[in-house]
């Protein structure tokens, strides 16, 4: 086997691997976009953050060793020097060579804390909820974000299909008025006024063709590809939605259930809650284990070495009123984020209800804007026919063609419209 027939042999078996070449969907776009976006990693990075603090903080029940050590040189080392009745009784120095080393190791328990560590767990696991409902309303933001620049492409796409369309009905009718015009059947001015809005259009066109350029670099961006990259993309479909006889009040109701927004707040309430307890728990008592060994360099004491074990008290009775406004400050933010909830839960209601709005206007204005297409191009047909035979004027042919643009643009605003606010009710809904 030639290296030739090897190699292309070797390129069909890694299309084989590879699978069935397909557009790329919304649903891929999704997944590029979660796994590329930058602002979605730091919200990740900020929930693990919240996980090590609950970790750090669920910790403070588990023993904990300390070591020390110091060395020290002194100008001259003391000696016992002890009056007697039989006469002075002086020891060998202290520490030999006017030095000594000490070290120790110690291992401590917390046995009673008032609710100091309680409340410091407490806080750390509502700051993860709350973290994990930030990267929720993060992915739901970066997904609606996403679905809009995709659909922002095919409406591009369509308005530059309809520019295209206008041109090339206008540069038609420019060119049956030349004729006509050569032959001295029309005057100059129906000859101008066509080729005047043949340029307007052409100017259209460019605007169109720009305004698909700049749609497709953002929807490249959202997805972590290059901006001047063509993608092959699925057309878009309207999601599925929920019933159109579902009562306002019970989508109102699954969006305060649901949206991640309100679960962020709520939990950052409680952390503040939990964090005022384990703050004001610094003037109650606490207890500990202690355990330990040290050694201290000496030559008149029986060892070097001693272990000891005890527990410890202590309770702050007086700090200048320190923890009082550390406690205050926090239960401070908790009710302000209370506040911020409550305003928050209005915020959701109304824009379940702007969506839904939305939908059914989408829904209307695309079932009218279907029928006036049909009517704009009858309309225009006969605005030519009449023209033709001399019963119409040109501005009519020019206003019917203008009406037929701007039919198919309703219609497709419509249409993507529709797409994007079943989105939209989604992101309300917490659902997307």
């Amino acid at each position: 086997m030639s290296a030739a027939v090897r190699r292309i042999s070797g390129c069909l078996l890694a299309l084989a691997a590879a699978g069935p070449l397909h557009a790329e969907s919304l649903t891929d776009a999704w997944r590029m976009a979660l796994a590329s976006d930058g602002s979605l990693a730091a919200v990740r990075s900020t929930r693990e953050a919240a996980q090590d603090d609950r970790r750090a903080a669920a910790r403070m029940r588990w023993p904990v060793v300390d070591v020390s050590g110091s060395y020290t040189q002194m100008q001259a080392s003391p000696f016992l020097d002890i009056g007697t009745p039989a006469g002075r009784l002086q020891s060998p120095k202290i520490w030999a060579h006017d030095a000594y080393a000490m070290g120790s190791a110690e291992v401590s328990i917390p046995l009673w804390t008032s609710g100091r560590i309680s409340g410091a767990v407490g806080a750390a696991s509502a700051n993860v909820r709350g973290a994990g409902a930030q990267e929720s309303r993060g992915v739901a933001d970066l997904k609606m974000a996403v679905a809009e620049a995709y659909v922002a492409v095919f409406r591009a796409r369509a308005a530059l299909e309809v520019a295209q369309s206008n041109v090339a009905s206008l540069q038609a009718h420019a060119a049956d008025l030349q004729v006509m015009f050569d032959k001295e059947a029309i005057p100059q001015s129906d000859l101008l006024a066509a080729k005047v809005a043949l340029a307007n259009a052409l100017q259209q066109r460019l605007r169109a063709a720009n305004a698909l350029r700049i749609a497709t670099a953002a929807y490249n961006r959202h997805v972590g590809q290059s901006l001047d990259r063509a993608p092959d993309l699925d057309p878009p479909q309207v999601p599925v939605a929920r019933s159109a006889q579902v009562p306002l009040a019970d989508l109102v109701k699954t969006a305060v259930a649901q949206r991640p927004e309100l679960a962020a707040l709520a939990a950052q309430s409680e952390a503040y809650e939990a964090a005022a307890r384990s703050e004001r728990a610094q003037l109650l008592p606490q207890i500990a284990l202690r355990a330990g060994v040290a050694h201290l360099d000496n030559q008149i004491l029986d060892r070097q070495d001693f272990a000891s074990i005890g527990v410890g008290f202590q309770w702050r009775l007086f700090d200048s009123g320190q923890v009082s406004a550390r406690v205050a400050a926090l239960r401070s933010r908790g009710r302000a984020a209370a506040q911020q909830l409550d305003d928050l839960r209005s915020q959701v209601a109304l824009e379940v209800e702007s969506a839904t709005l939305d939908r059914e206007d989408a829904g209307a204005r695309l079932h009218v804007a279907g029928e006036a297409v049909a009517q704009s191009e009858e309309n225009l047909r006969l605005g030519r026919e009449l023209y033709g035979a001399g019963l119409a004027t040109n501005t009519q042919v020019l206003d019917a063609e203008s009406l037929r643009v701007m039919a198919l643009t309703n219609r497709d605003s419509a249409s993507f419209d529709l797409i994007i606010t079943e989105y939209r009710l989604k992101r309300a809904l917490g659902e997307l």
